[in-house]
C-alpha cells in the first residue's frame, strides 16, 4: 500500500499550487511607465522639522514619502589633534538603520554609508566658513530611517544637515539644497524613487545654493550623455528653488514658536 504524504500534525498546503507574483519582479520595462503617480518634474513633498534633538547644537528631520532621515549636528568644539589649524573641519557620519531597507542591514558601517557621507560633505563643507573655526571641528551625523534609493539619501541628507547646521547657529554662505534626476532615453525624471533609479540609464544629484546662485556638488552615475547631464541640472536647480524656500520657512517657523 503506498504510503500517504499527508500529516495530521501540521497544516496541510493544497494539491496544487503556483509560485506568488510579486510587484518588484521585472515587468518587461513597463515599471518605468507606472511606478509614478506625479509628473517627471515635479519632485516628492518635503516635510522639514528643524530641533527636533535637544542634546545637540543643531538637529534636523526630514521625509519625503518612503526617506526619512534624521539629523544632529554638534560643535564647533575643540579638535583632539595637536597640530594647529587655522581651518575648521567637517566630520560627517551616515549609518542606516537595521529596519531602513528591505534587506536587513547589519549594524556595521558598509560602502554605502561611506559613500553617502562623502557626497554629503561635499555637498555642504563649500558652504560652511571653516575659517572662522580654528582648530575646532564640526560633527555631523545622519541615520536614515527609512531607505527609498541611495540618490534620495543623498539629497535629503544634504538639505538635512544644511538645515541643522543653520539650526545650530554656525556661520554659513548659506543654504544648501539637492536634487536628484534619473534619465531613461530621452526622458528625465526629478526625484526619483529606488525602483525608477535601478531602471534608469544613469542619475545626476545637484547640490547648490540658491542664495547665491552657485553649484556645490554634482555627482553623477551611470551613462547621462553630456546634453543630458546639463538639462538635469538645470531642471535640478529650478527645484532646489523651491526646496530652499522649504528650508527658510522651516527654519523661521522653528525660531518663532521657540520660548
Amino acid at each position: 500500500m503506498a504510503q500517504s504524504t499527508f500529516d495530521r500534525r501540521r497544516v496541510n498546503g493544497p494539491e496544487e499550487s503556483f509560485p506568488p507574483v510579486f510587484d518588484d519582479e521585472d515587468d518587461g520595462g513597463l515599471g518605468w511607465v507606472a511606478m509614478r503617480n506625479r509628473g517627471a518634474e515635479d519632485i516628492r513633498p518635503i516635510f522639514l522639522q528643524p530641533g527636533l534633538v535637544s542634546q545637540a547644537n543643531g538637529s534636523a528631520y526630514i521625509e519625503t514619502e518612503n526617506t526619512k532621515l534624521a539629523c544632529a549636528v554638534y560643535g564647533p568644539r575643540q579638535s583632539k589633534t595637536t597640530t594647529y589649524s587655522e581651518r575648521g573641519r567637517l566630520n560627517v557620519e551616515v549609518k542606516f538603520a537595521p529596519f531602513s531597507c528591505v534587506r536587513r542591514r547589519a549594524p556595521l558601517r558598509d560602502a554605502e554609508d561611506r559613500a553617502v557621507a562623502i557626497a554629503v560633505h561635499q555637498s555642504i563643507v563649500s558652504s560652511i566658513c571653516l575659517e572662522l573655526f580654528p582648530k575646532s571641528t564640526i560633527d555631523v551625523f545622519i541615520v536614515v530611517i527609512e531607505n527609498d534609493g541611495t540618490e534620495g539619501c543623498i539629497a535629503s541628507g544634504s538639505i538635512a544637515a544644511s538645515t541643522a547646521l543653520a539650526d545650530a547657529g554656525i556661520e554659513m554662505l548659506g543654504l544648501v539644497a539637492s536634487c536628484s534626476a534619473s534619465v531613461r532615453g530621452d526622458e528625465i525624471r526629478l526625484d526619483p524613487v529606488e525602483k525608477e533609479v535601478a531602471a534608469a540609464d544613469g542619475t545626476v544629484i545637484l547640490a547648490c545654493m540658491p542664495a547665491l546662485s552657485s553649484v556645490t556638488n554634482v555627482y553623477q552615475s551611470g551613462r547621462v550623455s553630456a546634453q543630458g547631464a546639463l538639462k538635469c541640472m538645470e531642471l535640478c536647480q529650478g527645484r532646489c528653488i523651491d526646496v530652499h524656500a522649504v528650508m527658510a520657512q522651516s527654519l523661521l517657523s522653528s525660531r518663532a514658536s521657540m520660548p
